[in-house]
C-alpha cells in the first residue's frame, strides 16, 4: 500500500475519481467538490508527497513526478481500484497527464484545470528551476507563512486576491503544510524539473477536457495551444482565474460531472 495520506468518499460500487491537489494544497481543498460529487462518485483525494499527511517519505525518487505517479498508482492498487477518472489541478495536472500518457489503460478520463505539459525550451526550464531553488531555500529560511504571503502576490492569483474571504479561507489551509517538504517537492517535482509533454500529447488516448478560468490569461492560453496543436476540448469558467474549483466551485462541478456522466 501506498504511504499516502487520502480521504476516500462516497459508494464503493460507484464510478471512481481521483482528485489531485495542486502546489501548496493538499487532499482537504477538494472537499466542496466532493460534497457534490459523492452521491454518484467514489472520491479518492490523496495528499502527494511532501503536502498535507504525506511527509517524511522514504524513498530518494518520491518528491519527484515519477515517484508521485508510482505512489498514486500504488494507492489505487491497495486499494483494488484498477480504473479512475482522473482529475488535476496545477501541478496535480500535470501529475494526471503523466499518468495518463504513461497508464492510459488505468484511466477512463482526464480533467485537467489550469494545467500545462511543461516547459519545452531547456533554457527556460533552468530558468524555473533557479527560482524554484530560490523559493524553496526561502521555504526553509524565512517559514511558511511569509511563503505563501508572497506566493499570492503573483498575477496568477490576481482574481483570488480581490476575494478576501475566500483567499483568507486558502491561505489558512496551506498553512498546515511543513515548509520543508514543501521545498522538496518543489526541487523534485516544479516545473523546471518535469520532461515536457507537448510532444506526447498527440499520443494521449484517454478523454480529455482542459478547464481555464477565463481572467487567467496564462493557462487559457496554454488550452488554446493544446486545442489547436492536439485537438483537446477546453472549457474556460467565466469570472475565475487559476484556482477554478475555489473560485467557481458550481460552474466547476457541472463541467465535472458533465464530463464524468460520459464517460
Amino acid at each position: 500500500m501506498s504511504p499516502l495520506s487520502y480521504t476516500l468518499t462516497g459508494e464503493g460500487g460507484a464510478p471512481p475519481v481521483l482528485l489531485l491537489h495542486g502546489f501548496l494544497g493538499a487532499k482537504e481543498e477538494w472537499d466542496e467538490i466532493i460534497e457534490a460529487l459523492r452521491e454518484d462518485f467514489l472520491c479518492i483525494a490523496p495528499d502527494l508527497p511532501g503536502h498535507g499527511g504525506s511527509v517524511g517519505l522514504s524513498y530518494p525518487d518520491a518528491y519527484t513526478i515519477e515517484g508521485a505517479a508510482r505512489e498514486v498508482t500504488a494507492l489505487l492498487d491497495g486499494l483494488g481500484i484498477s480504473r479512475v477518472a482522473l482529475v488535476g489541478y496545477s501541478m496535480g495536472g500535470r501529475l494526471a497527464l503523466h499518468l495518463a500518457l504513461r497508464h492510459p489503460e488505468r484511466f477512463s478520463g482526464l480533467f485537467l484545470e489550469s494545467s500545462s505539459p511543461g516547459i519545452e525550451e531547456e533554457r527556460e526550464r533552468a530558468v524555473r528551476r533557479m527560482e524554484d531553488e530560490r523559493r524553496a531555500r526561502q521555504l526553509e529560511s524565512v517559514g511558511l507563512e511569509a511563503f505563501v504571503e508572497e506566493w499570492y502576490r503573483q498575477p496568477l492569483f490576481a482574481s483570488l486576491r480581490r476575494r478576501e474571504d475566500l483567499l483568507g479561507r486558502t491561505v489558512r489551509h496551506r498553512l498546515s503544510n511543513d515548509p520543508h517538504e514543501l521545498a522538496r517537492s518543489l526541487r523534485a517535482m516544479g516545473t523546471g524539473n518535469q520532461r515536457p509533454l507537448w510532444d506526447d500529447l498527440e499520443k494521449l488516448a484517454v478523454p480529455t477536457l482542459a478547464v481555464a478560468g477565463e481572467l487567467d490569461e496564462k493557462y487559457s492560453a496554454i488550452c488554446s495551444r493544446m486545442r489547436e496543436e492536439c485537438g483537446v476540448p477546453v472549457a474556460r469558467v467565466p469570472g475565475a482565474g487559476h484556482n477554478v474549483h475555489l473560485e467557481a466551485p458550481d460552474e466547476y462541478t457541472r463541467l465535472l460531472r458533465g464530463f464524468l456522466k460520459a464517460l
